[in-house]
């Protein structure tokens, strides 16, 4: 493993700063004391800082020679709203709130970058570091776009990272095309008559029909979407009566959907709605569907992800790169970054000790020892796509 000497020496002051950020977790939008301190040591390093973008969201500014070129790279600040159940020192300080994804790990990687970058300027051009606020279901990444971060911010290509859990400590995968799904969350309100629960004939007893609903959206899947695409449907809530000896009226089922294609999506949608009302009509019912779509899916860009990979393998070696890593059905809002600018994301394993449970669990933790690797890597990822002529 190539970690780069002068970020290896500082590694003990990325973990401290890590665990800071993960005593301090900070909800969509809320970032202030996060994008604060982000701002204060890109100040401290000479890097220009604009603030305001999406409310907390910063970019930090770094030139070194002539030339017109540009990237961005970009790492997210907001934590989950989760009740933390680690012990350790530096968990929590706030309850129901929990860095369970690894942004503290994120934030911390893209600051050891710039500090290394800003010293050694051993590139020509110019480097944006984006700090965005909102991933965990805000669309801080969307926000930025429409709020004209590219314009303001012309770079050429835009890398993310994200850890990966489980996933061996300090090697990364990636892929081109499709790396995380879309995703979709809907409500659906199947409408019966109400009557008493001894006299069901009475009324059109709405929990039936949504029990059949249920069972017939197993078939979206695997009868409405070619066997070639990957999608999940999922139910996920039914909420329905009030007592014992009443047939509630009606009956509210929701659930989650995802894929790697806006067009299976659509279908997915379509399908839903026409299997849910004919289902709800066959008992004398009604259904009526609210489908939200969510974030779009993250789609590499065969180039930059080749780069990205190139990248890696300088720190970690060709052999600890898996250039057609699995994709994965979570979604990330970085994926509205990847459709204004091409560019790649790539994820860097977080390991199986401690701490390595999935994200969103109220006991994972971020591996510090990867701090040092994410840093070398976006470096690395500098020096060669603006390499100095």
């Amino acid at each position: 493993m190539s970690v780069i000497p002068e970020i290896a020496s500082y590694a003990d002051e990325l973990t401290k700063w890590r665990r800071d950020f993960h005593a301090h977790p900070e909800l969509c939008y809320q970032e202030n004391r996060t994008s604060d301190l982000v701002a204060e040591r890109l100040d401290a390093l000479g890097i220009a800082v604009t603030r305001g973008i999406a409310q907390t969201g910063l970019v930090g500014t770094l030139k070194a020679g002539t030339s017109n070129r540009a990237i961005g790279l970009r790492a997210d600040m907001d934590a989950l709203p989760l009740h933390e159940k680690n012990d350790f020192a530096h968990r929590s300080r706030h309850d129901g709130r929990m860095h369970a994804c690894g942004h503290d790990g994120h934030t911390t990687i893209l600051l050891g970058a710039a500090r290394y970058l800003a010293k050694t300027r051993d590139f020509d051009g110019t480097v944006y570091f984006i700090f965005q606020p909102a991933e965990e279901g805000g669309g801080g990444g969307r926000v930025m776009v429409e709020e004209g971060l590219f314009e303001r911010f012309p770079a050429e290509a835009v890398y993310g990272l994200h850890n990966a859990p489980r996933y061996p400590t300090g090697k990364f995968f990636t892929r081109p095309g499709p790396v995380m799904a879309a995703s979709a969350s809907f409500d659906l309100h199947v409408v019966g008559r109400g009557s008493h629960a001894a006299r069901p004939e009475s009324g059109h007893d709405a929990v039936v029909a949504a029990a059949h609903v249920v069972t017939a959206l197993q078939s979206v899947v695997s009868r409405a979407i070619s066997p070639l695409d990957t999608a999940v449907v999922s139910v996920t809530q039914i909420h329905g009566g009030d007592a014992y000896n009443i047939i509630p009226e009606d009956v509210l089922i929701r659930g989650n959907c995802r894929s790697y294609r806006t067009e299976v999506m659509d279908r997915i949608e379509a399908t839903v709605r026409r299997v849910a009302e004919h289902t709800a009509a066959a008992h004398g019912a009604t259904a009526r569907l609210d489908f939200r779509r969510g974030y779009p899916p993250l789609i590499n860009h065969p180039r930059e992800t080749e780069i990205a990979c190139d990248a890696a393998a300088l720190v970690v070696g060709e052999p600890n790169v898996d250039r057609n890593g699995a994709p994965r059905m979570a979604s990330e809002d970085f994926s509205y970054m990847l459709e204004a600018r091409p560019g790649a994301f790539i994820f860097l394993g977080n390991g199986d000790g401690e701490g390595s449970c999935d994200v969103h669990n109220p006991r994972y933790d971020f591996n510090d020892e990867i701090l040092p690797v994410g840093a070398s890597y976006f470096a690395r990822l500098v020096e060669m796509t603006l390499a100095s002529r």
